[in-house]
């Protein structure tokens, strides 16, 4: 991988340079291993340490099929979904490659006795398939992490909706965590030129999944002049979805933990903010009553920072520990969104509150080709910043999933794969110096 690099870091090297250059028959990739799949078996959630399960090693290098690329990865970064795999939770991963190994020959490769996890990369482009005519050798890309088939009709008006959709490195082999990675050509994005290619790298899952709950018509679509509470907001997906808020005209109350994640908020722009800690909010008197006297007192909260407006919109990713509450402070007529059940997945709410008040609940999954497109073109403009608080090296991934699975971490962090170092990458030095202010902030979270 040295000439590779080596042409990578030079920055003038030419599309045929990139052809020209041989592809290593293995490559270092961060794994979990199907014989491992019952190691945590009986142990609590917060006990599983993907510092166990997480494997850094050299693998073969996947078959290139049709209207797919191979991408030299110099970033990734961590999403819960590497820590669901890691943990073999809420299922073992591999369940996912033994289904798609069965969809036709090509999709077999995936059905491995390992996993190459991760589903963000920022890289260059060193092979593609048949059929790709829109990406070629050494172009610089970013990677969204939805992968379709498209042979189903169902898909063709939200990808989304494709009976076949995965998400790369979660469902899927080959994933971002690596020096290489295995990905179908529409799922590439260009590279925004002012980032670094850690900064580059973190955005993408997140950002696309905040774009597509908070904004896109297939989510809340949230308009100028929305209210909108925004749980977890200094968080990795609520950071994104703070700043869209901001973006688009809307205000945000912004929900956290604790003074520290207050200050967060704060520092993105935001000044309506709750900090549960400090308000002692229990919404469950025990696991099986919820307390509706402190939905209310929520509620009351909500209206005094707003000056007596209610939630057009709620965007919940906490599940179960919060979701009554959410269906309950939301305006009559508003939106509850939901992309995700971090606290538990069996949600409970008074349906009173929400048949008769008008109010729906939507259910949001990432985002398709269009709403990733959009979410990177925001990032390219300046107008959306990543939150990397912290990068890591490639062998120390299983520490990185660590950190974010025991809530150790703030916005989103950063892996460094092939880049030997960060603060590279940067090929629009005039269109940071225009942002460089926010982008220190942003990365000072």
């Amino acid at each position: 991988m040295q000439n590779i690099l080596d042409a990578i870091m030079s920055g003038n090297a030419t599309s045929a340079d990139f052809a020209a250059m041989d592809v290593p028959d293995s490559y270092r990739a961060v794994t979990v291993h199907k014989d491992e799949a019952e190691m945590f078996a009986g142990m609590a959630t917060r006990d599983k340490d993907p510092r166990q399960s997480l494997h850094v090693e050299d693998v073969p290098l996947p078959e290139l099929g049709p209207g797919e690329a191979l991408v030299a990865v110099m970033a990734s970064s961590i999403n819960y979904n590497t820590v669901w795999t890691s943990i073999f939770e809420p299922v073992s991963t591999f369940g996912f490659l033994e289904r798609y190994g069965k969809l036709n020959p090509l999709a077999k490769r995936h059905d491995l006795p390992y996993h190459v996890v991760g589903s963000d990369l920022a890289g260059v482009v060193l092979r593609t398939g048949p059929g790709v005519h829109t990406w070629n050798p050494g172009d610089e890309v970013v990677a969204h992490c939805l992968s379709v088939e498209l042979e189903s009709p169902l898909g063709h008006n939200d990808t989304m909706l494709d009976p076949e959709q995965r998400i790369w490195g979660f469902e899927t082999n080959f994933g971002g965590l690596a020096h290489v990675a295995l990905v179908k050509a529409n799922q590439l994005l260009h590279k925004p030129s002012h980032l670094t290619w850690e900064e580059a790298a973190v955005p993408g899952l997140v950002n696309s999944t905040a774009y597509r709950q908070l904004v896109s018509q297939n989510g809340a679509g949230m308009t100028q002049g929305d209210t909108v509470l925004i749980w977890g907001a200094s968080g990795g997906l609520g950071s994104y979805a703070t700043q869209m808020a901001l973006n688009g005209g809307a205000t945000p109350v912004c929900v956290v933990s604790s003074p520290e994640k207050a200050e967060i908020c704060r520092k993105m722009g935001a000044e309506l903010i709750i900090d549960r800690s400090a308000e002692g909010y229990k919404f469950w008197k025990d696991d099986n009553t919820q307390d509706q006297k402190e939905w209310r007192r929520l509620g009351a909260k909500i209206r005094e920072l707003t000056g007596g407006e209610d939630a057009d919109i709620v965007f919940e990713h906490p599940g179960r520990e919060t979701f009554g509450a959410s269906v309950y402070v939301a305006r009559k007529g508003g939106t509850i969104v939901t992309c995700a059940s971090t606290s538990g997945y069996m949600h409970e709410y008074d349906n009173r509150f929400l048949w008769m008040n008008l109010k729906r609940i939507v259910g949001s999954h990432f985002a398709n080709y269009r709403e990733a497109w959009q979410a990177n073109r925001l990032i390219q403009r300046g107008q959306i910043h990543p939150t990397l608080s912290k990068t890591y090296t490639l062998e120390e991934t299983g520490q990185a999933a660590y950190d974010v699975h025991r809530n150790m971490h703030q916005g989103k962090v950063g892996i460094l794969a092939l880049a030997p170092e960060e603060g590279l990458g940067v090929r629009n030095p005039e269109l940071r110096a225009q942002h460089i202010d926010k982008i220190n902030r942003f990365r000072d979270l």
